[in-house]
């Protein structure tokens, strides 16, 4: 950090030197025009090369056992090119890899192929995208899984209890997409600005969108379980104790994202209220689960378990909810 003291001159004009290394290695000099933007809590961003071209950020990276994770990875940190470069001829099984991690991530397309290399390049304008919008179609498929997988538990839907796992794809792709997206706009603090977002913001968002996630991984392991009992027969009894316990865990995560958006301590409190109804339910579930057949009591259990942990995400995203700012 270096300090400059702001000056003024007869006529009541402010200014301040620039550092004359920094200016010096922009290219500045005697009436270069520069670009001046406030943001939103009152800081002015001195931009030298506003008007030029963003140089694509490129990476290579060579295959390994790891290789779809080095993908996911570099595509998380922003890079807008990936390029994997054997040094020899690449596998089947490598290229294989590579297409099934590109498909895993929105708006990374596969450019160039040859015999040794592949490259990828993120086709996405980040402007384009902002992050409250992909938190809530997020959130919107993980809530239509938890209500389906549940479902699917009580009718015995060995098909919709599939459709559930299926869907576990795209709430992740969303999430890795959100990942980047902040990311950028820590780096970025123009995009910031136009998004909509504060950089300080940006660790709630990304705590939200895991979160969010883990309700998705909790909703498949409900439906997992659920193709896993297939027609065998749940006491009616213990059927309505776990449509109950859905029903509190799921209006909870809805109400903490409303919470989470409007900045309502209230509604985020009223969240936590549901703490003793969840635990009281999980009770009633673990005595009513003892009279059932031994093959179907132990996944009936789980599948509660999941259902509990899911209102434990959702208090998580209710404890990220301040107050609105002055």
């Amino acid at each position: 950090m270096e300090l400059r003291r702001v000056q003024r001159t007869s006529g009541g004009t402010f200014f301040v030197c620039l550092p004359k290394e920094w200016a010096t290695r922009s290219g500045l000099d005697r009436s270069s025009v520069v670009s001046l933007s406030e943001t939103a809590d009152s800081r002015l961003i001195i931009d030298a090369k506003y008007n030029a071209e963003k140089a694509p950020q490129v990476v290579v990276i060579k295959p390994s056992s790891l290789l779809d994770r080095e993908i996911v990875g570099k595509y998380l940190l922003g890079y807008d090119i990936i390029r994997v470069e054997a040094k020899d001829r690449m596998s089947t099984e490598e290229r294989e890899l590579i297409k099934q991690a590109s498909s895993r991530l929105i708006g990374l397309e596969i450019i160039e192929e040859d015999y040794s290399k592949i490259v990828m390049q993120c086709l996405l304008e980040p402007s384009a995208f902002p992050p409250d919008k992909i938190l809530q179609r997020e959130h919107s498929i993980a809530s239509s899984m938890h209500r389906d997988a549940v479902t699917a538990l009580v009718e015995g839907d060995v098909h919709l209890a599939k459709n559930v796992v299926a869907r576990d794809n795209e709430v992740n792709r969303l999430y890795f997409l959100l990942v980047r997206i902040l990311r950028t706009v820590i780096r970025n603090p123009g995009l910031s600005e136009k998004l909509g977002i504060l950089p300080i913001d940006c660790l709630d968002y990304r705590l939200a969108a895991s979160l969010v996630e883990a309700i998705g991984d909790q909703s498949v392991q409900v439906a997992e379980l659920a193709a896993k009992l297939k027609d065998a027969k749940v006491a009616k009894e213990l059927t309505q104790l776990l449509l109950r316990l859905h029903r509190v865990a799921f209006e909870a995560h809805e109400t903490a994202l409303k919470a989470l958006f409007a900045r309502d301590i209230a509604l985020a409190e009223a969240v936590r209220k549901e703490g003793k109804s969840v635990s009281s339910l999980y009770g009633e579930v673990e005595a009513s689960v003892q009279t059932q057949y031994v093959g179907v009591a132990p996944q009936v259990l789980a599948a509660a378990s999941s259902i509990s942990r899911i209102y434990d995400h959702s208090l998580d995203i209710a404890d990220l909810v301040m107050p609105k700012m002055g």
